[in-house]
């Protein structure tokens, strides 16, 4: 029974570490990459963060344009008379500039994505922090770029430019604000030092995601030695995890002492 139960875990431990290997090498590439990047000078930093951003957000925008092409192809077309009338023409142009095929699609990803990150890695470098601000003033820069690249400007290309970059930072700078306040309620909590040791064990199984089932049953760390089976599997874990959980316990010198 024993030898079945080893054999169960080290199955369910092969792509666990296999995945957490591949994901330290990833981070490894991605730290040195961002460290080489920041020894760099700020015209340098900030001429490939934006091309790298451009490139992957063209990328996204052609995968879009090719989703939705059969939508884009019933989009209405302006009148043969109004083509002398700047005003009667704008409308079709905006509606074409915004639901365009791939290629207008990935040119519209790349501004927005592109600009963006030029002018927040500039920010960032002058200011030396990423704050409300310098969300703000990318967002503009990037809607402004996206209404004169677009032609969505018409026959008041300023003004639109102007109108477009102001709605990108209302918009962006309310995100910024959701996502500090979503961010300030994952901050730990006075009840998380009952789960100290708790998270230690899972985060070392790769299981941190199980975490808040422990807080739901009220598993504290004092609780621990005295972890069963059928208590973990009332606060919804599943049975490969539960198996390295009540393993990883019984080999626990500390944890064995307490019981």
């Amino acid at each position: 029974m024993e030898k079945g139960n080893e054999k169960v875990m080290s199955l369910v431990q092969l792509p666990q570490k296999a995945i957490k290997d591949v994901q330290f090498k990833l981070k490894e590439l991605e730290n040195g990459y961002k460290s080489w990047l920041a020894k760099q000078p700020l015209p340098v930093e900030a001429a490939i963060v934006t091309a790298t951003t451009a490139i992957n957000g063209a990328a996204i925008g052609a995968f879009l344009g090719v989703m939705t092409q059969d939508l884009t192809s019933s989009l209405p077309t302006p009148p043969p008379q109004s083509s002398l009338n700047p005003d009667a023409v704008a409308p079709f142009q905006q509606v074409q500039a915004v639901a365009g095929g791939p290629l207008v699609q990935a040119r519209n990803f790349a501004v927005i994505t592109g600009v963006n990150a030029g002018i927040s890695c500039v920010m960032k470098r002058l200011r030396g922090k990423e704050d409300l601000q310098s969300s703000v003033v990318a967002a503009f820069g990037s809607g402004a770029a996206f209404s004169l690249v677009s032609g969505m400007g018409g026959a008041n290309p300023a003004v639109n430019a102007f109108t477009s970059g102001l709605l990108f930072a209302i918009f962006q700078g309310c995100s910024f604000k959701v996502s500090e306040m979503w961010q300030s309620t994952q901050r730990p909590t006075a009840d998380d030092v009952y789960y100290a040791r708790t998270r230690g064990m899972l985060d070392k199984l790769g299981l941190q995601n199980y975490t808040k089932n422990f807080k739901r049953g009220l598993l504290t760390d004092s609780t621990l030695p005295l972890l069963t089976d059928s208590a973990l599997r009332d606060v919804r874990i599943p049975p490969g995890p539960r198996l390295l959980i009540l393993d990883h316990i019984q080999r626990d010198p500390e944890l064995k002492k307490s019981r």
